[in-house]
């Protein structure tokens, strides 16, 4: 039997019989990412239906520079919260280093770029819309705002799915501030990482098909979520 196939059949192994160290990762990946998707949309979503209601100077930059972020590389937000993090940084005092806390700062700071850029595009044709219907009605901004939010539950549906499914498969800004901690920091894709590195194929594997379940499931929904919302 060639090694990806052994590895195949001893990672299924390891999922049916519960291994400790694959449950553990998955744990904290779930809890990990959900928990940033859930903050990323709370704060990301009524900025971007902001954004697409809101004219001020330096509104085509401030959108650029949101769009810009979608690509911001990964290792490179964890060198930055690890930097305000450590020891010597500006929030050292807090202990947060090395934490699931830290974890899901740097997994915020990824997701908030998606949430608010596609947040946009779904309330700013919204807005076109029926801005000026709001606008008659004597809607405030903070009215405005949640209507729009009301209005575009569906996609934004789809946006929290991606946010998801960028925080889940994320693994270079968490191993630099989580620090791969077995049983406290180690998420699915850090451990494949480490475990890929030891030669531990099985629970690599074991850990990468579940994995690419949860992606294929969260990009499923995406899709058809999507379809659903484009239906007359």
């Amino acid at each position: 039997m060639d090694t990806l196939s052994q590895a195949t059949a001893d990672a299924a192994r390891l999922i049916m019989s519960g291994n400790a160290d694959l449950l553990s990762a998955v744990k904290t990946s779930l809890s990990v990412s959900l928990t940033a998707t859930a903050f990323a949309c709370v704060i990301g979503a009524p900025l971007g239906a902001l954004l697409a209601i809101r004219a001020f100077p330096g509104k085509p930059a401030a959108l650029i520079v949101v769009n810009a972020l979608l690509g911001m590389p990964p290792v490179v937000v964890g060198l930055i919260v690890y930097l305000l993090l450590s020891r010597a940084g500006p929030l050292g005092s807090l202990g947060l280093l090395f934490t699931t806390k830290a974890m899901i700062i740097a997994q915020v700071t990824l997701t908030l770029p998606i949430v608010v850029a596609l947040t946009h595009r779904a309330t700013h044709a919204l807005w076109k819309d029926y801005g000026d219907a709001l606008l008659i009605d004597g809607a405030g901004t903070g009215r405005t705002v949640l209507t729009l939010l009301a209005m575009a539950r569906d996609p934004l549906v789809t946006v929290g799915l991606a946010a998801f499914g960028r925080a889940i498969a994320e693994v270079g800004a968490i191993m630099i501030v989580g620090g791969n901690i077995r049983g406290h920091t180690r998420t699915m894709t850090t451990a494949i990482a480490l475990e890929t590195s030891k030669g531990d194929l099985a629970l690599a594997m074991g850990l990468g098909m579940i994995l690419v379940a949860l992606t294929v499931l969260v990009s499923g929904a995406a899709f058809i979520l999507a379809r659903a919302a484009d239906r007359p």
